[in-house]
């Protein structure tokens, strides 16, 4: 069977969790709905199209190799917005539009925000039978993406180039395994040509995370609920799935 496997990894990357009140937390690994977000920017598709979206929901199933969690970084967030009251009947296409009131007008909202710092994952695609683009034509967007691509938000571009390939393997980790292997080829490649490349070498896993659709035949070590699969755009509504973990170092 064939799998899509590409990587993730930059300086900072925030995979938002349930978010409740002023706390914007980051989980320590990309989930479904950073996963199909990410894919519908390399293709182009816009944020409002949900039935585009939901088909790279529906069509794959998904696999993360976390190879490097990253170390946690708490920003205190301050941005002014505009009262609903204010933009009533004002256009305000941007947000220098929003922006452009007497300062009496705006108000100031606080957050607090997290990142990981230096994370680093895989990522594995399998499709199903109601996948609406081929593995090929996925890494190709991939590799050309329409949209800018980023780790969770805007602040958090990729740090190296995701590498996508479709390989052939009987089971996600052998998928990875693969991909490994074919990453560190590259780079000692480009190490040749180029004395500094600048890119490391590619980390060991220290554990899978894995949803249904996907083979993997590895047991579980850990079986939770994520409130992480895409419904709505409009209103920001998620609901439920099931998600696997397998730890291969005991520190993970």
């Amino acid at each position: 069977m064939d799998f899509l496997v590409f990587q993730l990894q930059g300086p900072m990357a925030a995979w938002g969790d349930t978010a409740v009140g002023e706390f914007r937390p980051s989980l320590d690994a990309p989930g479904l709905s950073s996963l199909v977000g990410l894919l519908g920017a390399a293709l182009g598709l816009r944020r409002e199209d949900e039935a585009a979206h939901a088909a790279l929901r529906d069509g794959y199933g998904y696999a993360v190799g976390v190879q490097a969690a990253g170390r946690l970084l708490r920003d205190y967030h301050t941005a002014q917005v505009p009262g609903q009251t204010s933009l009533k009947k004002r256009p305000h296409a941007s947000r220098r539009d929003e922006l452009a009131l007497p300062r009496d007008e705006l108000n100031t909202i606080l957050s607090t925000r997290d990142y990981r710092q230096d994370a680093a994952c895989l990522v594995a695609l399998q499709p199903r039978g109601e996948a609406p683009y081929s593995l090929e034509e996925l890494a190709e967007a991939l590799r050309y993406p329409r949209f800018a691509l980023y780790l969770g938000r805007k602040a958090c571009p990729p740090a190296a180039p995701l590498f996508p390939q479709v390989i052939s393997a009987d089971n996600a980790e052998s998928a990875f395994e693969d991909y490994l292997l074919q990453l560190t080829a590259r780079l000692d490649v480009l190490d040749k040509v180029h004395s500094r490349h600048g890119l490391p070498s590619p980390q060991a896993l220290e554990r899978l995370i894995w949803g249904d659709g996907i083979r993997v035949d590895l047991v579980p070590d850990l079986t939770t609920s994520r409130k992480d699969r895409p419904i709505r755009r409009r209103g920001w509504q998620f609901g439920d799935r099931t998600e696997y973990q397998a730890f291969f170092r005991p520190e993970a």
